[in-house]
């Protein structure tokens, strides 16, 4: 592992590479934060994929990737002077610092939970109106449910025992299927939310991330439908002329490999 000061040569080597590249590189020196927006949340999806996969060596590629872009956006606010990558460092060295009293203060605390507590009740004394200021508008529907969740149980809106959270799925599932009886597709529609919104509540109650547990079922499926489709063509066939108990066949030996 580098020692400290190897770590500072490396990221001072990333800055006077992105001061030529700004200056010299037409596509970079055309760039703007609006453009390289997209580009970001790309490499963070990509980020989240080689975590999923365990694929340390191509994690560190991604967040090589990611700090890239950190590095370029500091660059561009520099050049406005409005800010650079010095006060981006400072600034969140800051936050950590006045968000961790239990550790640069006095204020002691027995578990994570009420870390987390401390952590939302310190984002309102700063001055935000609401704990759920700080969900981006533009996450996937999915996280930015658990992220809701997470953050209102923060301050202590939050169910007793997982079972309570169990129940109301139950009840939830049950007026989603009277729903479907009386045939209203806005009312099935409004039900259905509901329903997968108790879902990721009860994912947290079970220490599961429900992003992460529908992506590994995505590529468990994916890799089983493969499979099937390539089975059916050393047969000779093609899906669409099978029947359903013969891709069954092919589908129940991939479950068991």
């Amino acid at each position: 592992m580098n020692n400290r000061n190897a770590q500072l040569q490396a990221l001072d080597r990333l800055l006077t590479i992105m001061d030529e590249l700004r200056e010299q590189c037409p596509w970079d020196r055309k760039q703007t934060m609006e453009s390289l927006r997209h580009l970001t949340i790309e490499e963070t999806y990509e980020l989240g994929d080689a975590i999923l996969e365990n694929d340390l060596q191509e994690v560190k590629k991604e967040l090589g990737d990611l700090l890239l872009h950190i590095v370029f956006y500091a660059k561009i606010g520099s050049e406005t002077k409005d800010f650079d990558i010095a006060d981006v460092a400072n600034d969140i060295c800051e936050k950590l610092i006045a968000r961790h009293p239990h550790i640069y203060g006095d204020v002691e605390v027995a578990d994570e939970e009420e870390v987390k507590q401390n952590w939302e009740n310190l984002k309102l004394k700063e001055g935000k109106k609401s704990v759920l200021q700080g969900v981006p508008k533009s996450l996937p529907a999915l996280v930015k449910a658990n992220r809701i969740q997470d953050k209102v149980a923060g301050v202590g809106f939050d169910w007793e025992q997982p079972e309570q959270v169990f129940q109301k799925l139950q009840e939830e599932l049950s007026e989603l299927q009277e729903e479907v009886k009386m045939g209203q597709s806005d009312r099935i529609e409004q039900e259905f939310g509901d329903v997968l919104f108790s879902m990721i509540n009860y994912a947290r109650f079970l220490k599961v991330d429900p992003e992460n547990a529908l992506e590994r079922t995505n590529k468990k499926f994916i890799k089983r439908f493969q499979y099937l489709e390539g089975k059916a063509r050393e047969s000779g066939k093609q899906l669409r002329d099978m029947t359903l108990a013969e891709m069954d066949v092919f589908w129940e030996e991939a479950k068991q490999l």
